[in-house]
């Protein structure tokens, strides 16, 4: 199956142009992956299914023109899928590993993307100027949900949301983070459940309505929200 088929059996519609970005980004990431140690996931279908059709499942929830804060951007996901699906989209993508954001920025250029750019910071020093900033913050694959929402909440707008990216263990974590939700002024919206069947895999994104100001204290510095989560 070519990737537009594939996105089109899951109701996200993308044309010959998209899938081009997609092909080149697929390219560019298997050849850097050798210098940057960036993804255990090579083989192409794999890469389609758990990586840039697993990033797109929430783009749904988003509204248009959005400005979105991806936290622990790694090798790009799920901001780069959601930008190429989403041109409409402006996204910071935001990561400590430098030579992880050199990557971002080389894709970023290749892929010839706007209104989108990689930071080199930890999420805990650049909420210092970019506290409730945002609509939306994303993140898959960074952390336990307690210290997740630790990082994101406090950049996101009053009435923003947090798009969680989680597997079949989210309603433990759920139940781990309801004081953390309480503190940091969040609420469940909804979860959403994805199976990808091709892989036999289930995928869930969690929605985190951000009620009102997250307290100024948070996040915590000196890797606290892991820790010592709420």
């Amino acid at each position: 199956m070519e990737i537009i088929d594939i996105f089109n059996k899951y109701n996200f519609k993308i044309d010959e142009k998209q899938a081009k970005k997609f092909e080149l980004f697929y390219q560019f990431l298997i050849k850097e992956n050798e210098k940057y140690n960036l993804t255990a996931i090579t083989d192409k279908k794999e890469v389609i299914f758990k990586h840039f059709l697993d990033s797109v499942l929430a783009e749904k929830n988003i509204s248009k023109n959005a400005k979105i804060i991806d936290v622990g951007s790694g090798a790009g996901f799920p901001a780069i899928p959601l930008k190429i699906l989403r041109p409409d989209l402006e996204i910071v993508m935001l990561d400590s590993l430098n030579k992880r954001v050199n990557f971002l920025n080389e894709a970023i250029k290749i892929l010839d993307l706007k209104n989108i750019s990689a930071v080199h910071g930890r999420a805990e020093d650049f909420i210092k100027n970019n506290r409730e900033k945002f609509d939306y913050a994303t993140a898959r694959a960074v952390a336990p949900l307690n210290t997740l929402l630790e990082y994101l909440l406090p950049y996101v707008k009053v009435n923003g949301k947090c798009l969680i990216y989680k597997s079949q263990k989210l309603e433990e974590e759920l139940n781990s983070a309801k004081n953390a939700l309480n503190v940091l002024c969040g609420n469940v919206d909804k979860v959403e459940n994805f199976y990808i069947e091709e892989l036999d895999i289930y995928r869930k994104i969690l929605i985190v309505n951000k009620t009102k100001v997250t307290p100024l204290k948070y996040p915590r510095d000196k890797n606290k929200p892991k820790l010592q989560p709420l």
